[in-house]
């Protein structure tokens, strides 16, 4: 059973959302050969307070 752990900045709507999984899910299964069913997909909403990038802080982010 593929377990995929997704981290994504906050401010995707559940549509991307939905979407990404559904790539993801299909990929797994094409790949790894795996039923639909056995594919679980997390997404985990970080706030931009708890996120860096280049030494600037996301939330400081024009």
């Amino acid at each position: 059973m593929p377990l995929i752990h997704v981290e994504l900045v906050e401010g995707r709507t559940t549509e991307q959302k939905k979407k990404l999984g559904e790539a993801i899910t299909k990929a797994a299964m094409d790949i790894v050969n795996v039923p639909k069913d056995a594919v679980k997909v997390i997404f985990v909403d970080m706030k931009k307070d708890n996120y860096m990038e280049g030494g600037i802080m996301r939330s400081e982010r024009k």
